[in-house]
């Protein structure tokens, strides 16, 4: 059975929290992230969080991770990957306004 790759972008993250994947911001099924990049575009350090919540609780991948002017980090790295399962939300915000590229790999409908 062939895997669905899915990519979700959201462009300049600011001080409000954005849902970013997958669809509009929950899981319809268990999708698996396999790649979360976050990119600072400002002139000046960021902080960013990045985290999921379960319907109950936000479950934090990274809470006030510094990123350099012009960086970027990778949330999940060495071949980590997080599962979501249907009604999960992952999201990201900065503590900065206009500040934060984000760019989410999944693999949608994994059983």
């Amino acid at each position: 059975m062939a895997q669905d790759f899915t990519r979700y972008s959201e462009p300049a993250v600011g001080t409000s929290a954005v849902q970013i994947a997958p669809g509009s911001g929950t899981a319809n099924s268990n999708d698996v992230i396999i790649g979360i990049s976050l990119s600072n575009i400002t002139g000046s350090t960021i902080l960013a969080d990045c985290y999921i919540n379960n319907g109950s609780a936000n479950i934090y991948l990274v809470k006030s991770a510094p990123i350099p002017s012009g960086g970027s980090l990778q949330v999940l790295a060495g071949g980590a990957k997080a599962v979501m399962q249907n009604g999960d939300a992952l999201s990201v915000i900065s503590d900065t306004a206009s500040s934060l590229d984000v760019w989410v790999s999944t693999v949608d409908s994994v059983s």
